[in-house]
């Protein structure tokens, strides 16, 4: 191995351990630009144009393919180039860029904010307001929620969002960080805009069945390696790790998604409360499939549990990652 190699190495876990700190102490500070705003907006203004001069299903469809590649492809290739031209005019900076590129990938901060927003006017009885914030974060109606629904709709977005918003894309920088050359911003800005075509286009319901099923679909397969992992690593941290995981392949599979259903069901069986039931979307009652067991009801302290669990397995994941690497350079 090649002293530029390793040096390369070496950084990239550095830059990783830096970002997940950054996005621990910072988050995404409000007012600032981020990249999902830019990746946000092509897809709004391809929407618009596709809707506009397409109106048949295989046109559609079509399209589709072409708005998921580019997106997601032109995201990699973009944060390649950025990190890049910062590395060419002087290394420090090309840190920083990473740095704050990667950090933007991870939403543990932003989750823990979500909670936070939500349980402040809760503790204080203040359902209306509670109700208001958390329309904010859930697709669901909350005008009519009460107490339990309200956590276990805060329990449901985290549980969920600790996949794809936290554990997925540090899975994708850390396979980054492996490759010469390419290292971990391009994967994981490239999942980001997977994961953002997935909430904007890739719905079943028209208009977006067609448009947006390609979005969909590559979300699924690119999310499915990192939930399958994130449930092992749920239950390794749990203690109970074989508890956990009957329980996800007994309840899981029910769940129409082929990956937040598992992510949900890990940390359900990991702290022993049930999520799903009845949701309702625009007037329309949709009922989601019961994972885990209702041994203990959800509390603020159960919230607290499962963003603690994202965080530890966050540490797991860098620590094994650095200790494999290190191996792997003793070895090599």
């Amino acid at each position: 191995m090649s002293t530029f190699y390793a040096s390369t190495r070496v950084s990239s876990i550095a830059i990783l351990v830096f970002a997940a700190a950054l996005d621990y102490l910072i988050g995404d500070p409000k007012g600032w630009w981020h990249p999902v705003q830019g990746i946000g907006w092509m897809i709004a203004h391809f929407t618009r144009l596709a809707f506009s001069a397409l109106h048949t299903p295989a046109a559609l469809r079509c399209a589709g393919v072409v708005l998921g590649g580019s997106c997601i492809v032109g995201s990699g290739l973009v944060g390649w180039l950025v990190v890049a031209i910062a590395n060419h005019l002087e290394p420090l900076l090309g840190t920083v860029v990473a740095t704050i590129l990667l950090a933007s990938c991870f939403a543990a901060r932003s989750l823990r904010d979500a909670v936070s927003d939500v349980l402040e006017p809760l503790a204080v009885g203040d359902l209306v307001n509670a109700r208001l914030r958390l329309s904010q974060y859930v697709g669901r109606d909350t005008d009519r929620l009460i107490i339990p629904d309200i956590l276990r709709a805060m329990f449901e977005t985290v549980t969920e969002n600790a996949t794809d918003g936290v554990l997925a894309p540090l899975f994708y920088a850390l396979v980054g960080a492996m490759l010469p050359g390419i290292g971990s911003v391009p994967l994981a800005l490239a999942y980001k805009a997977s994961s953002t075509l997935d909430s904007m286009v890739g719905y079943r319901d028209a208009p977006y069945t067609d448009l947006g099923w390609f979005s969909a679909k590559t979300e699924d397969a690119l999310t499915w390696v990192p939930c399958r992992l994130t449930v092992l690593t749920i239950a390794l941290l749990s203690r109970r790790p074989l508890h956990v995981w009957r329980l996800c392949q007994r309840d899981a599979p029910q769940d129409p998604s082929p990956n937040s259903g598992w992510s949900e069901c890990a940390y359900a069986a990991a702290l022993d409360v049930q999520v799903g039931g009845i949701n309702w979307y625009q007037g329309v009652a949709k009922l989601k499939p019961l994972l885990g067991n209702a041994v203990q009801p959800i509390t603020a302290d159960t919230l607290d549990r499962a963003l603690q669990l994202t965080r530890w397995s966050v540490l797991l994941w860098l620590t094994v990652f650095a200790i494999a690497f290190q191996l792997w350079r003793v070895l090599g």
